[in-house]
């Protein structure tokens, strides 16, 4: 049984150790061996603690068989038992999380980490074991297939606890709206992470991306250290890595070792060797190979530079249309265009070993990532038949150009719905039987054409009176003047901003911090109220992926009760919170501009409910 955290508290004002472990959270007093008080970890329901600046630091446990729960007083000082404190809250956090997780949605028990095999220090586990051919798959394998197992299906990753755990500790402020509202009871742990399961399924998909092959040759860095000395870092994946790009090395490897040399000599010296600094993704100068002594071993690896204007390596299959490069050669000709010449290989001779070691190398990463690729795309680039225009055709089609697939859109929620279609029936019904008047198109016309008659002249006859024109652009003049001359006075005298952003800051730059952070905590938490109100009272969305399974009416209008009755404590909350500001000196008016917009959407949401809530009489 291992110990998590540890730290000397009081529990019913005598002093002890609180320790939580693996299985329990248990409390030893002071002069005894056995444990006074132990508690498992599924019976842990909730967490309470006291607010920092108390001069106890307190932490309470709320059980499921006992809502009165056990209280401990951490009896180091106040910065030390903060810490503590906070220690135990992340770890108990969690556990509680994962306790109600499993009570309220059904899933099944939490994930439980294997222990990791322990890592082997024989010295011939530097080099991975290596098939004849050198070539491996990615680097890196899928997160999702290491040894960690998720405690529900695959195939729902939004009950998944781990996946949770890990949201909220990248979301500090989502973590401290967790603590603050399901672990006082307010809300359950289904209902938190209602709407929230795009979080959850962004946290699969980054798990289960498999990192590819990296792009970059390999190329041992030295390293100076101290003494003049240089030195390399061999790993395990940098052993597999050489052998892989380069298998003239794991050829070495096979003659010489252990039989001429040891590992650590045959790294040594390679590194040393001629061998070594051919391999370097750099143009090998003169000097370096003048200064790098000669080896009986590696300099019978040695091989002649691919330095001749023909590659030593020739490619023995066609290359696709769409990525060669002399594809677009016979239009030179045609246009009078001329070749490209600063692009010609073999100007420098020098140049060509490293040019062909970059083109053999993208060329393994290309057929590694085809290889690993999904069928679709494989079968856009393999096709039995390379002359079929189709097959061009597909490798360009691609699935992002498409557009969507139509949405089938929210079902209306209507109050009193046979009203409203008893309604227009009716008065279709009315609008059908009442006769209709008819019009005489020939009439018409001839009256609209006499109305029309002569509107030239009586447009050149209109005549407006001088005086009132001129009075009116004086009026209108002397207007635009007063509003510019007031403008430039509030400029003169109120600072500019840039934004509504800007204006909140310096309206609430000088309220401190403990009484910021609780209108913080009350904004934070009206808008989840909000959220959970309004996503009861709306159609529940076409998404599969959900925490459970969707709501009753019955249970929707109860939880929208629920709701209504924490958004009716809103505005006391801000109160106290005006009330708190203005005996600090603080201008209750700052506060209260505020947070007026989260008061503005209380009382929205409270008076729909009202008039929800209200029968409607039937005529």
């Amino acid at each position: 049984m291992s110990t998590l955290c540890a730290a000397r508290a009081k529990f019913k004002k005598l002093p002890g150790l609180l320790e939580l472990t693996d299985t329990h959270l248990q409390w030893t007093q002071d002069g005894k061996k056995a444990p006074t008080l132990r508690v498992p970890h599924a019976d842990a329901a909730a967490l309470f603690s006291s607010k920092d600046g108390k001069p106890q630091v307190r932490l309470k446990v709320a059980l499921f068989n006992d809502d009165e729960g056990h209280t401990f007083t951490f009896s180091a000082a106040q910065p030390v038992a903060l810490n503590e404190r906070e220690t135990f809250k992340l770890e108990l956090t969690n556990i509680v999380s994962r306790n109600r997780s499993t009570r309220e949605a059904s899933v099944l028990k939490p994930p439980t980490t294997p222990s990791a095999p322990p890592a082997s220090t024989n010295g011939s586990s530097l080099r991975p074991p290596v098939p004849s051919s050198y070539a491996t798959p990615s680097r890196a394998p899928s997160v999702s297939s290491d040894g960690r197992a998720s405690g529900t299906p695959s195939n729902n990753p939004t009950s998944d606890f781990r996946l949770r755990k890990k949201v909220l500790v990248k979301s500090p402020e989502l973590a401290s709206l967790h603590r603050e509202l399901v672990m006082s009871g307010q809300i359950t742990e289904s209902e938190f992470w209602e709407g929230r399961e795009h979080l959850l399924l962004a946290q699969a998909a980054a798990e289960s991306q498999k990192k590819g092959r990296p792009g970059q040759l390999v190329d041992p860095r030295p390293q100076a250290v101290d003494g003049g000395e240089i030195k390399i870092v061999i790993t395990p994946q940098l052993v597999h890595d050489i052998f892989e790009e380069f298998p003239v090395v794991a050829k070495a490897y096979d003659e010489n070792v252990p039989a001429k040399l040891s590992e650590g000599e045959f790294w040594k010296r390679y590194f040393q060797s001629k061998l070594f600094h051919s391999h370097r993704a750099s143009i090998r100068s003169t000097a370096t190979q003048n200064v790098v002594k000669d080896d009986a071993i590696f300099d019978k690896y040695l091989e002649k530079p691919d330095d001749e204007l023909e590659p030593r390596r020739q490619r023995d299959q066609d290359v696709d249309m769409f990525i060669d490069l002399n594809a677009t050669q016979e239009d030179h000709d045609e246009t009078g265009n001329g070749q490209d010449v600063t692009m010609q290989a073999g100007k420098q001779r020098g140049a060509l070993p490293l040019i062909r070691k970059f083109n053999e190398h993208s060329e393994r990463l290309l057929k590694t990532a085809m290889s690993e690729g999904s069928p679709a795309k494989r079968r856009r680039v393999d096709s039995a038949d390379p002359s079929d225009p189709w097959n061009h055709y597909s490798q360009i089609d691609l699935d992002d150009l498409h557009d969507p697939q139509a949405s089938a859109g929210i079902l209306l929620d209507m109050q009193d719905r046979q009203r409203y279609f008893e309604g227009r029936v009716g008065a279709g019904k009315s609008a059908e039987e009442a006769p209709r008047q008819a019009v005489d198109l020939t009439a018409a016309l001839a009256e609209a054409t006499q109305d029309l008659q002569g509107w030239s002249g009586n447009l050149a006859q209109l005549k407006i009176d001088r005086k009132a024109g001129e009075a009116a652009l004086v009026s209108m003049t002397q207007n635009v003047a007063a509003r510019l001359d007031v403008n430039k006075r509030k400029s003169a005298s109120v600072p500019s901003f840039t934004g509504v952003a800007d204006f909140m800051i310096h309206l609430l730059d000088d309220i401190p911090e403990d009484i910021f952070g609780q209108m913080r905590t009350c904004q934070t938490a009206a808008n989840e109220f909000l959220r959970q109100f309004w996503a009861s009272i709306y159609p529940p969305t076409s998404d599969p992926q959900t925490i459970s399974a969707p709501a009753t009416p019955a249970q929707k209008a109860a939880k929208a009760a629920r709701m209504a009755g924490y958004l009716a404590k809103t505005p006391e909350k801000v109160a106290a919170i005006v009330n708190a500001g203005q005996a600090a000196g603080i201008d209750r008016q700052k506060i209260e501009i505020g947070m007026k917009p989260i008061l503005d959407a209380v009382e929205k949401a409270l008076a729909f409910w009202r008039t929800r809530k209200q029968p409607v009489g039937r005529p």
